[in-house]
């Protein structure tokens, strides 16, 4: 079952996923099984008496009961009582009010619609571009890519709507990363405006550095490889 959407417009969110259904085989197992020769039987064998002693322990004298006084002990107690009878005091308190906004709805909606779609592009899927440095500008590999990974999928899951999301590693300020990968996100979308794709369609995320694939946070020493691994772009397919 997919995730449901961000910009989900139902207030069901059944109606924001998408399903899939997986058939699992039939599992069977051989068991070996073994079968007696003959009946069981048995014999009887008598066998020696054996003789052993105990200890028994008895009253030397009956139960007696001893009658003990215990001498009376004064305490004394402080009682609090009403100095007068209770009585109810009446208080005013003012009204208070507060404007509500209510959504109805204008007009009724029709049937809900389904799709068949590919499990995985549910999920995020990698669009590899190679982001130069602070930059959010598409270069003509990167547009290459999305070209030849991303169109093709939109062009067989027409009308479906799909998430750019966009991220950073920890390197930098968290605020200036966000930035970034916001317009990397939109980037990606503008260009597939330009490709004639609907912008109703598209939905451009940025995550900054808030989804980072490993142990390289804010104060951890990390290779240039590792803080590579966080810096990425992927796509997938969400509910309308």
């Amino acid at each position: 079952m997919g995730v449901a959407a961000p910009d989900c417009d139902s207030g069901n969110p059944d109606d924001c996923r998408y399903w899939c259904y997986k058939g699992y085989p039939a599992q069977f197992e051989t068991v070996s099984t073994q079968v007696l020769a003959n009946d069981a039987s048995f014999t009887s064998s008598p066998l020696a008496a054996k003789n052993g002693s105990y200890t028994k322990s008895v009253l030397i004298s009956p139960v007696t009961v001893v009658e003990k006084i215990i001498p009376a002990e004064y305490r004394e107690i402080t009682k609090t009582v009403l100095d007068k009878d209770a009585y109810t005091v009446e208080e005013i308190v003012p009204a208070k009010t507060t404007t509500l906004t209510k959504e109805v709805l204008k007009e009724k909606g029709g049937l809900t619609t389904w799709k068949e779609i590919e499990c995985a592009l549910v999920e995020y899927q990698a669009l590899p571009i190679n982001w130069n440095s602070g930059s959010a500008t598409l270069t003509s590999q990167a547009k290459s890519i999305i070209d030849n990974r991303l169109l093709p999928v939109l062009a067989q899951n027409p009308g479906v709507k799909v998430e750019l999301a966009s991220h950073t590693d920890s390197q930098g300020g968290a605020v200036s990363n966000q930035d970034l990968s916001e317009r990397r996100a939109k980037a990606v979308a503008d260009y597939l405006i330009t490709k004639g794709v609907n912008s109703s369609l598209l939905v451009a995320n940025g995550y900054g550095e808030t989804k980072l694939l490993n142990r390289c946070s804010d104060g951890v020493s990390c290779t240039a490889r590792e803080h590579a691994a966080n810096r990425r772009t992927q796509f997938r397919l969400i509910n309308n």
